[in-house]
Parts: C-alpha cells; sequence; structure tokens
C-alpha cells in the first residue's frame, strides 16, 4: 500500500479522520490528504489525540478559513511541539511551506510516520469517542453542552400529561396550553439553576479566588440572575391571566437580554482559565469538588453548569415558535410573531458577538506580527483574506514579494521577515478602483495572474501577481466584496450619505427595526441625520431628514435640470468618496443635486438613467429650443481577441455543444457577422445554454434599453458583477466564468480526484433581503430559493447553501460553502399524500419499534429519542373511520452524523404506518423539530 494511504488510515485509527474520508476512497489522490492537513488543523488535533495535554488548544486557530498567517501558525505550532514534546529532530520534521503550499508534501508523510512510530503513539490507546463528520466541530463546544441542558432544565410533567390525553381529545387550546406550561416551568428550573451557582460556587470560590479570576470564569453570571429573577416573575404574572400578555414579556426583555453577548464570548475563555486553575492549583480544585457535591448530589460538573446559560438563550425562540404554531385564533399571534422575531433577532445578535470576538482576537495576531504598525487593525473593519502576492508599482515597475493582508477599508501591504512582518505601505480601498488584467492570464508560468488597483485620482497605482488563476480569482472576489461594504450600492439612497461606522451602544436598523449585529463595524451610520441600517435596508430607508435645501430643489416631484456635457469625463479626477457618473461630450444629463458653490454635482444620464456624481465644470444648461443635442462621437474599435470570454466568430449549434459540459454560469461572447447584431451572449444556466443579443446603436451597446454602455467591455464588466435577472426574469444568475478560463481549469482538475459535491437536504425560500459581508457568506433578495447542504451550526445562526448557483467558496471541504442563517429563510413543505391503510392499536409497537430500528440506521441512538403513543376519548368516535390517536415525538436537537437522515427514515416509517405523515412537517423546520404530535386512526373493526 502506497505511504500515504497508510498514513490516511493511521489518522482514522487515531480519531482524526472520520472512517468514510474521501482519502480512503478508491478514486483518491494524494491531493487529497494533503488537502485535508494543509490547515494544520488535524495535525495539532492528532497530538492531542495522541497525549492529551501535549499541545494547548487555545494556540491552535481551529477555522483558519485558509488564512495563510493562520494555517502557518497552526503548523508552525504542530512543528514545536513535535521537536519539544515527543523528540523528533529538526531533520526529521518539515518546513511549515512543504505543507502549506504543498512543495514537499513527502516530508509531511514521511514526519508522521515517523510520529506513529514513537512509543507515545505505540503504547497509546485511544478510546472510541464521537468524532461527528467534521473534525473542526471539536472546537471548543459552542453547543457541547445541549445535552447537559436537556438533563437539567427537563421538567417532570409527562405522566400527568399521559393521564390527561388519556382521558380526552387534545384541543389547540391543550396544546398551546402545554406550551405556556413548559416555559414557565422551565423558566423556573433555569433560574433555580442560576441560584445553585451563585450559592454554591460563587461565594465560597470567592474566598479562594481573585477579583479577577472570579470575573474571567463567571464572567457577568450575577447580571444575569438579576434578570432572570425579574424575567421570572414577569412570567408568572402573564401565567395568571392565562398566558395571553407572555409576548410582551419577551418584547420587553429583549435588551435587557443582551448580556448574554458578553457572557456567550467570554465562554470559551472561561473555561480555558477554570481548566487552568484546576490543573494548577490543587486547593482550588478541592474547592470545586467540594462545591460539587452540593449541586443535585454531583451530577454535574461546574464546566458544564457554565455553559447552560448559552444554551437557554439560544433556546427562547424555539419555545416561542412552538406556541405561535398553537395560536392561530388567538387575538394576541401578532404579537407573538413579533416576540418569536425579537427572540430570532436575539440569538443571531449573540451569534454575531461570539463571531466578531473571535474575529477581533485573529485581529489581534495579525497586528502582533506586523512591525512598526502605528494604528489599530481593527479600524480598518473585518479581514477578508491574506496570503503572499507579487506587487508591481505602476511608477517603478519592479515586481517584489510581499505578503498582504486585505481588510474592508485598506490592503496592509508588508514584506516577510521570518515569521514576523515588516509595513510597508497601507492602501485605501475607498480611493481606488480594481480591474483585471486578462492579458496576463494567456502565460501558464506561475506569479503570471495579474489585476490591477488604480487609484481614482490617477495617482499611485499597483498591480497584483498571483501564483494560479484560482488565486486570482479568489483575491479579485475578496477584493469586490471589501469594496461593495465601504461603498455600497445604496450609499446615497434617498439623499443620505451612509458610511461603514462602528456603534458603542447596541443599535436597531431604521427600515427593518432589528438589530445591527456584533461588536464593530456592525452597520452603516448616515454622516447627515445620524440613522443606522443594514447594509440590505440601505435603499429602503425612508428620505433623509437633514436634506439641504439643494437638495430639496432637484429632487422635487417633477425633474431636475436638464444639462448638457460640454467634454468628456471618464472619473479623473474623481469626486471625493462618492460614486462617479462618466459621460462623454454631448451627453444630456438630469441634475439631481447641485449647489452653484461645489465643485461637484450629483446628476442622472437621460439616455441610460446611470446617476453619480460629476465636475459641474464640465455641463452647461441644455438648450430649451427644440435642437437636438451634440450627437456622441462613435467609440473607437477594441479589439476583444485577449478577453477569456471571446469566441470570435462561432455558431449556435456550436456554441450549444461548447457550453453544455461546462459549469453554470460559465459564458461566452461570439461574434454573429451574418445577423443584424454583432455580437451575442451565450450562458450556461440551469442545464441550459441561453443566447442574449447585443444590440449597438446610436454608438451605444446594451441588451436591454433600460442599461446602456460605452463598449462590450464595460457591459460584460457589469453583469460580472450584477445579474442578468434586471433584463431577463428567468435568468438570475451573474456572467461567472468566461469559458476559457474554465477549460484551463479542468483540465488542470481533471489530473486530480472528482470534486466533492455535497448534498441537497431541502430548499427554503428567502423571507428578505441580505447582504453579505465576506465571501463565506451568501447574499439574498427576497423569494430566492436557496438549496440547503447542511444545518449543522443552525442554533449558532447560519446553514450551508447555494441560491442561483452563487457558489464562491471551494467546494472539497463542506465548512467553506457560504452561509445563510435560518432566520432569514422559510422551509419549502413538500405535500404528501394521506395513506388509506389505518393504524390499528395492536400495530403501536410495531410502529414504535420501525421508528426506532429506521433512527438508529441514521445514527440517532435509542435513548435520545421518546415515542409514545396514546388514544383519545372514544366520544369523539368518527362513524365508520374509527377513533382518533397520537405519537408523540420528542427528538435532539440536532442528530448525528447526518439529521436529514434520520428524518427521511422517520417519513419512510410514517408513510407505511400512518394515514397522515404530512403533520410531522407542517410549519416546522426538519432538523429544528424538537417535539411533535403525530395523527393516526384506529379503525373500529379491531375494537
Amino acid at each position: 500500500m502506497e505511504q500515504w494511504r497508510q498514513c490516511g488510515r493511521w489518522l482514522i485509527d487515531c480519531k482524526v479522520l472520520p472512517p468514510n474520508h474521501r482519502v480512503v476512497w478508491p478514486s483518491a489522490v494524494v491531493f487529497d490528504l494533503a488537502q485535508a492537513l494543509r490547515d494544520g488543523v488535524l495535525l495539532c488535533q492528532l497530538l492531542h489525540n495522541l497525549s492529551p495535554g501535549s499541545i494547548d488548544l487555545k494556540d491552535i486557530n481551529f477555522r483558519p478559513q485558509m488564512s495563510q498567517f493562520l494555517c502557518l501558525k497552526n503548523i508552525r505550532t504542530f512543528l514545536k511541539v513535535c521537536h519539544d514534546k515527543f523528540g523528533l529532530r529538526n531533520s526529521e520534521l518539515f518546513d511549515p511551506f512543504d505543507l502549506f503550499d504543498v512543495r514537499d508534501f513527502g516530508k509531511v508523510i514521511s514526519a508522521v510516520s515517523r510520529l506513529s512510530l514513537h512509543s507515545i503513539a505505540q503504547n497509546k490507546g485511544i478510546s472510541e469517542h464521537d468524532l461527528g463528520e467534521d473534525i473542526y466541530d471539536c472546537v471548543p463546544c459552542e453547543d457541547g453542552g445541549d445535552d447537559i441542558y436537556e438533563d437539567i432544565i427537563k421538567v417532570e410533567v409527562q405522566q400527568p400529561m399521559i393521564r390527561y390525553m388519556q382521558k380526552m381529545s387534545m384541543t389547540e387550546d391543550d396544546k398551546r396550553n402545554c406550551c405556556l406550561l413548559e416555559i414557565q416551568e422551565t423558566e423556573a428550573k433555569y433560574y433555580h439553576t442560576l441560584e445553585d451557582i451563585e450559592k454554591n460556587y460563587m461565594s465560597p470560590l470567592r474566598l479562594v479566588l481573585s477579583p479577577a479570576d472570579m470575573a474571567a470564569v463567571f464572567i457577568n453570571l450575577e447580571d444575569l440572575i438579576k434578570v432572570h429573577h425579574s424575567f421570572l416573575r414577569a412570567i408568572d404574572v402573564s401565567m395568571m391571566v392565562g398566558g395571553s400578555t407572555l409576548a410582551k414579556v419577551f418584547l420587553d426583555f429583549k435588551e435587557r437580554l443582551l448580556i448574554y453577548g458578553e457572557y456567550c464570548s467570554h465562554m470559551e475563555h472561561a473555561q480555558n482559565t477554570l481548566n487552568q486553575l484546576l490543573a494548577s492549583r490543587e486547593d482550588f480544585r478541592q474547592k470545586v469538588e467540594e462545591c460539587t457535591l452540593k449541586v443535585q448530589d454531583g451530577k454535574f460538573k461546574l464546566q458544564d453548569l457554565l455553559v447552560v446559560p448559552m444554551q437557554r438563550v439560544l433556546k427562547y425562540h424555539l419555545l416561542l415558535k412552538e406556541l405561535l404554531s398553537h395560536s392561530a385564533e388567538r387575538p394576541e399571534r401578532q404579537q407573538l410573531k413579533e416576540a418569536l422575531e425579537a427572540m430570532q433577532d436575539l440569538a443571531m445578535y449573540i451569534n454575531e458577538v461570539k463571531r466578531d470576538k473571535e474575529t477581533l482576537r485573529k485581529i489581534s495576531e495579525f497586528q502582533s506580527s506586523i512591525e512598526n504598525l502605528q494604528v489599530k487593525l481593527e479600524e480598518f473593519g473585518r479581514p477578508k483574506i491574506d496570503g503572499e502576492l507579487k506587487v508591481r508599482s505602476i511608477v517603478n515597475h519592479t515586481k517584489q514579494d510581499r505578503y498582504l493582508f486585505l481588510f474592508d477599508k485598506v490592503v496592509i501591504v508588508c514584506k516577510r521577515k521570518g515569521y514576523n512582518y515588516e509595513l510597508k505601505e497601507i492602501i485605501e480601498l475607498l480611493f481606488h478602483k480594481m480591474t483585471d488584467d486578462p492579458m496576463n492570464n494567456k502565460d501558464v508560468k506561475k506569479w503570471s495572474y495579474g489585476f490591477y488597483l488604480i487609484h481614482l485620482q490617477g495617482k499611485q497605482g499597483f498591480q497584483f501577481f498571483c501564483k494560479t488563476e484560482d488565486m486570482k480569482r479568489k483575491w479579485m472576489e475578496q477584493f469586490e466584496m471589501a469594496m461593495s461594504n465601504i461603498k455600497p450600492d445604496k450609499a446615497n439612497a434617498n439623499h443620505h450619505s451612509f458610511q461603514m461606522y462602528t456603534f458603542d451602544k447596541t443599535t436597531n436598523c431604521k427600515a427593518c427595526k432589528m438589530f445591527l449585529r456584533g461588536t464593530f463595524y456592525q452597520g452603516y451610520m448616515c454622516t447627515k441625520c445620524g440613522v443606522g441600517a443594514h447594509k440590505e435596508c440601505l435603499e429602503v430607508i425612508p428620505p433623509c431628514k437633514f436634506t439641504s435645501p439643494a437638495d430639496l430643489d432637484a429632487s422635487g416631484a417633477g425633474p431636475g435640470p436638464k444639462m448638457v456635457a460640454m467634454q468628456n469625463y471618464h472619473g479623473n479626477p474623481a469626486p471625493p468618496g462618492k460614486p462617479v457618473l462618466t459621460f462623454q461630450t454631448g451627453d444630456v444629463l438630469e441634475l439631481l443635486r447641485g449647489d452653484p458653490e461645489s465643485p461637484w454635482w450629483e446628476g442622472r444620464l437621460v439616455q441610460t438613467r446611470k446617476s453619480g456624481y460629476f465636475p459641474s465644470s464640465s455641463v452647461k444648461p441644455c438648450p430649451v429650443d427644440g435642437r437636438p443635442p451634440i450627437s456622441r462621437p462613435p467609440s473607437r474599435e477594441i479589439d476583444y481577441t485577449a478577453y477569456p470570454w471571446f469566441a470570435g466568430n462561432m455558431e449556435r449549434q456550436q456554441t450549444d455543444n461548447l457550453l453544455k459540459s461546462h459549469a453554470s454560469g460559465t459564458y461566452l461572447i461570439r461574434e454573429r457577422p451574418a445577423e443584424a447584431e454583432r455580437f451575442a451572449i451565450s450562458i450556461k444556466f440551469n442545464d441550459e445554454v441561453k443566447h442574449i443579443k447585443v444590440v449597438e446603436k446610436d454608438n451605444w451597446i446594451h441588451i436591454t434599453e433600460a442599461k446602456k454602455f460605452d463598449s462590450l467591455l464595460e457591459l460584460v464588466e457589469y453583469y460580472q458583477c450584477h445579474s442578468l435577472k434586471e433584463s431577463f426574469k428567468q435568468l438570475d444568475t451573474t456572467l461567472k466564468y468566461p469559458y476559457k478560463s474554465r477549460e484551463r481549469s479542468a483540465s488542470r482538475a481533471s489530473s486530480r480526484s472528482p470534486v466533492f459535491t455535497p448534498r441537497v437536504i431541502g430548499t427554503a425560500v428567502a423571507r428578505y433581503n441580505f447582504a453579505a459581508r465576506d465571501m463565506r457568506e451568501l447574499s439574498l433578495r427576497e423569494g430566492d430559493v436557496v438549496r440547503i447542504y447542511s444545518r449543522i451550526g443552525g442554533d449558532q445562526g447560519w446553514w450551508k447553501g447555494e441560491t442561483n448557483g452563487r457558489v464562491s467558496c471551494p467546494t472539497l471541504r463542506a465548512r467553506g460553502w457560504p452561509r445563510c442563517s435560518p432566520h432569514l429563510v422559510r422551509l419549502r413543505q413538500t405535500s404528501t399524500t394521506a395513506m388509506s391503510t389505518p393504524l390499528a392499536l395492536s400495530q403501536a409497537p410495531s410502529a414504535i419499534s420501525f421508528i426506532l430500528t429506521a433512527a438508529q440506521k441514521a445514527g440517532v441512538h435509542r435513548g435520545k429519542l421518546r415515542l409514545q403513543m396514546f388514544t383519545t376519548n372514544p366520544r369523539s368516535h368518527s362513524p365508520g373511520i374509527g377513533y382518533r390517536g397520537l405519537i408523540w415525538i420528542q427528538a435532539p436537537r440536532t442528530l448525528h452524523p447526518v439529521p436529514f437522515l434520520f428524518w427521511a427514515a422517520l417519513t419512510a416509517a410514517l408513510f407505511k404506518l400512518l394515514v397522515s405523515p404530512q403533520a410531522l412537517f407542517a410549519g416546522r423546520e426538519v432538523t429544528g423539530l424538537r417535539r411533535t404530535w403525530c395523527p393516526f386512526w384506529v379503525p373500529p373493526a379491531i375494537l
């Protein structure tokens, strides 16, 4: 057996890789193993499995997202521990770049082989444990306390409920009352748990811990106790009047529950501090053991109890969702909807705070590694990508090796000095634009794939060179995302002037009233009126209250004054911080706003409806005598042959044959010399090849009258960023992949293993707009259909999915797929046909057995699934049909390993045994399901 295959199997034996990892597939190649190891996470996990405690898990970045800086840091941590703790010599190890760049993967295999022969590895008995699908889920757990939460907060109301249901039919009001009771009693149990922590741990441990250590371990738990004392009292008061005011209680406490953001974001640090204290101080360890015996007879450790608050706050929206489903006829239903949205918003806010804390830790690592850096990196927004590129200044034409850190606002250009970096330049993106350099793509040498960053006022510019075409695509996508964050399209909508902003206090979006989430650069603030907004809400914000008189005059009910261009304007000089409107001599503009004293006016081209800013000196009032404006000079001919999307003269059938084997979104521009329209766009979308005529008229180029361009190149660049849906409703895609670049990529990929494609486990529809902030996220428009690939981590606020072919991350790792929030979408329901075979009482045991068997096959442990079957009141007998009954199903919130497998098996069981399995899914998220009722009918013949 090849050595790399032996290495892969040994990593599986060490519980580092799952048993079905693709490295053991017959089609696997060595690149698959290299790809799995190159971020360093699995290698660090290997050392921890071989010798727990040999590596400090705090030193590992479990989600490096292929950041070169973080991946190399992980690899160096692995190498240091191999040398210091396992005694491997430097000559037996490898250089970090041998792995990250797959420069010499043989050395990596050799080092792992030597590690496997070490006495620790030879003598170590690694116990069986539940690895899960993805080793990256071994991060110090964000929801690892879920089973603990269930044990601590569970309410013993089951037996009375069973007796009640055996006596009479359970109406919607009965189910609603059950939901209300669950909310009240679980809240009471939770509050008592908090009191136990304060009384039995916090008070005694103050005698042995410093105030700083107390704050590190227990965070703001005292504040949580005060809030929940009031919260529980308010719930109890509401229950005295039948729970009709419960929604208002949740709405009133939404702001006060924001303190969970601080608690949850510091939870990992608290657990690490606690573990260090237990390991280093014997007096503290003995005191904690003494305290533990006083809490529920020592059943739960302090580490377990500290996780419970994080689990509880993320349960509120699930409890309200169930209550809402049984409140269809209640007068307070609308307020319940608002309360549900409020708790969903709270959960998303808390998850975003946790995410931002992790981002700030990453930024801090960047900061400490860059010498002579005098500014705080967090002021530049969120990091997008980092890595080595070659940089050439447009002025001195010298190509140099540089390390780049791209943030929302700037590019930090550094020179690598060992493991640190020397600052060379900070480039502000606000004053630059990015353009492609397709000419270099014809060279297949390394570091020949380039693009430009050009100053808007013609000052210093830069050319960046990437090692591969795929790397260039990733960098350009991240540049586009960063620029769209600091210069969003709708920044000046309704006369506002929005800028990305860090809000010191929790702020609500002016449009949707939901939180601006996170801890820094949470959204956008208008510099005129001070209102805050999400990126996706900018276009629907009400008009600015501080609009100047000139703005009002130019934006009244009627069109503004017409102006005619006296000279060409192509964006140089550029309006500071404003979008540019380019035009040519003779173009007619409609003035939107213009102060006579200002050098910059805002206007809109009459013919194309483009808007932006331009020099006031370049236009004059349009003549009113009815004479036509000056005609535009014809645009010069451009040679497009160098561009990867240009196919030259090509017939329609030939185009169909060429594109049908390519991915959705692949396109080309072809010439049609025999036709009236010289060019056509051909693009593959949803397994079909579509053809669009490009119209050339009056020296303009367009595919629709509503949007015209100066050249074919400008048209292509526009639709590379904007969906063709603007012109063709059924064609919701951008121009994604030039066919030539796809052919080159395919030829290279053919020598590697097949691309892993995630399985679609469901579809959903976007409830409202969402604007992505980085390439891991997925922008959505209301009504978009989303294909769901994974709901793991849904209670952290994110799913993995794809919409309209918009997938921007590598498919080799499922965790790389873009994410969408489960709160942004509603699941599509699949209609089911009622079965005619009734379920007899005598079949009840076999039905439960069938479902449990299906659950076990899907990886659900029998103890995690609770099933009970009841008959209802005989007086509810339906003549000729039988008696009604219910199956009560209570399942874990997330199931291992693949949640959908269980629900698919359960659906099959219900189809076989029940009258109406449709009730299982009605109005519920499939994998978010906690408990439900499934009806069945008992035929009278067997009674």
